[in-house]
């Protein structure tokens, strides 16, 4: 049984400096269901300085659930490019449309309707039905994991489920009545900017008076989390084949890494032999590769891209064509700035940009 001592003592104490403190951000500016779904999707894996710029651009394009559903995948894309984790936006337009079509527009106000909609999973329901509505439900993310752990000196591994499920009971446990909006975003807050997971500023927290882990010394080694497997390398070469004012590109797969973005020619491969090869097997294009641009890496969630970047001429037959072979297209600069290219080859962009 996890200790409750302090309990009303500490959530109040949080409560009043989280009041006083915290952070001016647009999105709780507004108690807007709408707005409170968007931003805490984009703050999944993003830290708060990069989103507000893309929160604000956001609503500023699709300021209604309706207009959302109704506008296109592409411009949402667009809208989200640099972000990252582009499934988080195809499921937003999927949602708003869900909404639009069968709540009439109006974000649903029950639990069971808010987490059965796609991407949206207990933290962000909780976060949803608390910061909009004011619902007494735990919205655990990283940030509370580490403070609960730390309150209540928890050691077994925060990535465990049954720890995660332990952790939400004591967090709805101690959401004072009526004040779930602020508290959750207290703790949230706490953990953000005082509760950091290196170097934690116990001195100037709040409810240091009431945390097992600064008592017992343990502030620097908890929460325990599990180490991620190490992240797969991949060498890559890279293509630019341009051709006046286009260059060779290509649609990525609907399903996949990097689903339904723009790259350029790209494949695995150990040297220039092996990269004129596969982009053969890969592309139906014959290359050759002209001058090294420099290398550039990308680190997705589970694999690592060391990328090597080449100008490359085109060889084959067909180079007035639009399209070649149906798969890839001659892109005009100007287009390129309606399609939505991926961080991993905007790096890309600033090798070649000096050709």
């Amino acid at each position: 049984m996890i200790d409750q001592r302090n309990k009303l003592q500490w959530n109040q104490n949080l409560l009043k400096w989280y009041k006083k403190n915290h952070r001016i951000l647009p999105w709780r500016e507004r108690k807007d269901p709408y707005a409170i779904w968007i931003s805490e999707i984009m703050l999944q894996q993003t830290r708060v300085e990069t989103v507000i710029s893309y929160f604000n651009r956001f609503m500023k394009a699709f300021p209604t659930i309706e207009e959302l559903s109704n506008g296109n995948i592409d411009e949402v894309l667009k809208l989200w490019e640099g972000l990252g984790y582009y499934s988080r936006a195809k499921n937003i337009h999927k949602t708003a449309w869900i909404i639009t079509s069968e709540y009439g527009g109006r974000f649903p106000t029950n639990y069971k309707d808010v987490i059965a909609l796609p991407g949206i999973g207990p933290y962000t329901a909780g976060a949803i039905m608390s910061i909009a509505y004011n619902e007494r439900y735990p919205a655990v993310d990283g940030n509370v994991l580490r403070v609960i752990s730390r309150v209540y000196c928890i050691e077994e591994d925060i990535g465990n489920q049954n720890t995660k499920k332990e952790i939400e009971e004591i967090v709805y446990s101690v959401i004072p009545k009526k004040e779930a909006r602020d508290f959750n975003q207290a703790l949230m807050e706490l953990g953000a900017t005082i509760c950091t997971p290196t170097s934690p500023k116990c001195i100037d927290c709040p409810i240091c008076k009431s945390c097992r882990a600064l008592e017992e010394e343990k502030q620097d080694t908890l929460p325990v989390k599990a180490k991620k497997p190490k992240k797969k390398v991949e060498k890559r070469y890279v293509a630019i084949i341009k051709q006046d004012e286009a260059i060779l590109m290509k649609k990525r797969p609907d399903k996949g890494l990097l689903a339904g973005l723009w790259e350029y020619p790209n494949v695995e491969g150990n040297n220039k032999e092996e990269f004129v090869s596969n982009c053969k097997k890969k592309y139906g294009i014959l290359i050759k590769p002209l001058s090294f641009l420099g290398t550039e890496e990308h680190i997705f969630t589970h694999i690592h891209w060391k990328m090597k970047v080449y100008e490359c001429s085109f060889e084959n037959e067909l180079q007035e064509s639009e399209k070649i072979g149906n798969t890839m297209e001659w892109i005009l600069e100007e287009s390129r700035k309606n399609i939505t290219i991926p961080t991993a080859f905007k790096r890309v962009e600033k090798l070649y940009e000096k050709i």
